[in-house]
């Protein structure tokens, strides 16, 4: 059986002087191993975008973090030094295809920089250098240590009984690798928090009337998914969302794609013949 495949939005890289688009590898590795999906790195632009050309084509939207952020005048505020980096050809298509996807119900999952260009998508606003606000905790990633040790699972979150995420990995208090210095602030009218830290940070969130599975995390649940047991499963139930989502597909047969072609070359044939 083919698998499924899942668009992943590219952020825009400069390497030696050239202009690259990327994905990193860990979710990557996520989607095939731990969903069982196939992955397609869909390029960064800002104009000229087709968003259901690549939804034709795809069984999910699997939006990553990043090291940008999302621009602030997308949800309203100014820009200052603090907020950046940017990358306007990452907003320019993810949150379209986050938008696209929720309507088509293509399922959809978003993962640190996903989770805030979801919320923005459907309307939130972020708040930035978070740590700096009373009572919030420093989120940021530790400095001067290795990436496992970056992201070692070290975090403890709640998730909210009832929730979509509860009926996936329990309610409850699980632990998770949680590193970001901007958080949602306010939530988009169409999105139910799922899941907060210990300060109130909202840490995950799905979208109330998707008609198909449709989650944001802030945390990073690609680098332990083959190994830990709660991103293994938020990845599992992603990839089953997908599978089903491509098995609802209507088949096209041989003989209709043979019907359509005799009708348009009926339609092109010069008159009287």
């Amino acid at each position: 059986m083919t698998k499924p495949i899942v668009a992943i939005p590219a952020d825009i890289r400069s390497f030696d002087g050239a202009t690259w688009h990327a994905v990193q590898h860990q979710y990557l590795r996520a989607a095939l191993n731990a969903s069982g999906v196939m992955a397609f790195i869909i390029p960064a632009f800002e104009e000229s975008y087709d968003t259901d050309a690549i939804l034709d084509r795809v069984d999910g939207l699997l939006v990553s973090g990043s090291a940008s952020n999302v621009h602030p005048s997308l949800y309203g505020a100014e820009a200052n030094d603090k907020d950046g980096p940017f990358d306007p050809a990452r907003d320019a298509t993810s949150l379209p295809l986050i938008r696209r996807a929720i309507d088509r119900a293509i399922p959809l999952l978003a993962i640190c920089r996903g989770i805030q260009e979801l919320n923005v998508a459907l309307g939130g606003s972020l708040a930035s250098e978070i740590q700096e606000q009373p009572g919030i905790w420093d989120h940021r990633r530790p400095e001067g240590i290795d990436r496992d040790g970056m992201y070692a699972i070290r975090q403890t979150v709640h998730v909210k009984e009832g929730s979509c995420i509860a009926g996936i990995l329990g309610p409850g208090e699980i632990r998770v690798n949680s590193l970001h210095r901007q958080a949602i602030a306010r939530t988009a009218p169409r999105l139910q928090v799922e899941a907060v830290a210990e300060d109130g940070t909202v840490e995950a969130v799905s979208v109330i009337d998707a008609k198909a599975f449709a989650v944001g995390v802030q945390w990073h649940p690609e680098y332990w998914a083959e190994t830990d047991k709660s991103s293994n499963q938020l990845f599992a139930a992603f990839g089953d969302a997908v599978r089903a989502y491509a098995a609802a597909k209507l088949p096209v047969s041989p003989a209709a794609v043979d019907r359509v072609t005799a009708q348009r070359r009926r339609a092109t044939r010069p008159a009287g013949r």
